[in-house]
């Protein structure tokens, strides 16, 4: 019997491994597993309405921003995303509400109960919980986002009414294959037989290719409009609200200039979203950003270098089976780097990192802690400095900064 919440959580890792705590190793691709789950539960995805989301980067993002203009729209919003930063019920809202730990021991209990001949994923029992969740609190729409790749992803169970893909890019290639095709063509997977799909992709070879499916299975087929809007936002996330923008008009019609700027205002409020370029303090500024791969950093320097600071620091993190020298390659020269580990058990060793110093002169110096890095590094700098942790979610993560966790 698990007894409280903080139990069931911790038997949920134990039982379930996770891809955000063990990697590669919990990996479990196909929908065999979910459909048995689902159908155990009464099949909570049946006659209900999603929206979903696959890509590479941006996906996360433009997720919340449906999220929020469609809260501000007045309707009743499910939200499922992952990976969480603080709280594991990060995972699941509706309403901008974390779904209560009542609700998440109650479904541990169910679980750890059930006789169950499979042992499914902690995403697919996750992803089971947020449906039952969404349907149980009769969601008028639910927006979800995918874990890896699409067609074998757990979250492509549900029928939605509108599926997107954001901008891809190489990622995951141990599972989704070496070039950006192959990985276009997994991410693809979320594309149903006649239900409309928004492709927010620049590539053209990557277009065509998402194009050629959707023409297979008769979807309709939006892209975004560039809209010329007067917000405050780094390029790629005007980008990510574009598809936002447009994916409201798919479903619903012409979302007012008004409702847009209310969900903007109140992104996090609604969405919980948090680490995509957020400043955290002026003088010295300090941004949390959780670009992770060579395509999310590069987006995340070019916003950068609208902000026109002189003096970058940057606190990078990064999980052992991401290619941090490709991130750290992409970092102006002028800029000091520091490089820190997380308590992820995912994260690059301390060792391999001091190896990396040796190595790199812009490197200045390796900490176990990114509070440590950043206490230290804050001492170092001036108001007018810049001062950027990025490249893990997990790095993030162990930021303990007023407000945040």
């Amino acid at each position: 019997m698990l007894d409280n919440y903080t139990e069931a959580i911790s038997w949920l890792f134990k039982q379930f491994p996770s891809y955000q705590e063990k990697g590669a190793s919990a990996y479990k691709p196909g929908l065999q597993s979910i459909s048995y789950l689902l159908g155990i539960l009464e099949n909570p995805q049946e006659n209900q309405s999603y929206i979903h989301v696959a890509g590479t980067n941006g996906k996360g993002s433009t997720c919340a921003f449906i999220n929020s203009i469609l809260l501000e729209r007045g309707k009743k919003v499910g939200l499922f995303t992952s990976p969480h930063l603080f709280d594991f019920r990060e995972r699941i809202k509706i309403n901008g509400e974390m779904i209560g730990e009542d609700e998440v021991l109650h479904f541990c209990r169910a679980i750890k109960n059930a006789e169950l001949t499979i042992k499914p994923s902690f995403f697919e029992i996750t992803l089971a919980m947020a449906l039952v969740h969404f349907n149980k609190n009769n969601c008028e729409i639910s927006v979800i986002e995918t874990g890896l790749g699409g067609r074998l992803d757990a979250t492509n169970i549900i029928k939605p009414i509108l599926s997107i893909i954001t901008p891809i890019a190489l990622d995951h290639q141990q599972f989704l294959g070496d070039t950006l095709e192959d990985i276009a063509s997994e991410k693809a997977g979320i594309i149903k037989q006649n239900i409309p799909v928004l492709i927010n992709n620049d590539d053209e070879n990557i277009r065509d290719l998402l194009i050629q499916v959707a023409n297979q299975r008769n979807s309709a087929i939006y892209f975004p409009r560039q809209l010329d809007l007067p917000f405050q936002l780094p390029m790629y996330q005007l980008s990510n609200l574009n598809t936002a923008i447009e994916a409201i008009k798919i479903i619903d019609k012409e979302c007012t200039s008004a409702t847009i700027n209310q969900a903007i205002v109140k992104l996090q409020k609604n969405s919980g979203h948090f680490g995509r370029f957020q400043i955290l303090q002026q003088h010295p500024t300090l941004i949390a950003d959780v670009s992770h791969n060579p395509a999310g950093m590069k987006a995340t320097i070019q916003a950068l270098e609208v902000l026109g600071h002189k003096k970058i620091k940057f606190i990078l993190g990064s999980s052992q089976d991401k290619p941090i020298q490709d991130l750290i390659h992409l970092i102006p020269k002028h800029a000091e780097l520091y490089l820190c580990a997380f308590k992820n058990e995912r994260s690059m060793k301390i060792s391999d990192l001091k190896m990396i110093k040796e190595q790199i002169p812009q490197v200045k110096k390796v900490f176990e802690e990114v509070n440590e890095a950043l206490r230290e590094v804050l001492r170092l700098s001036n108001e007018e400095d810049l001062i950027v942790i990025t490249g893990s979610f997990f790095l993030i993560a162990d930021l303990k900064y007023p407000g945040l966790n």
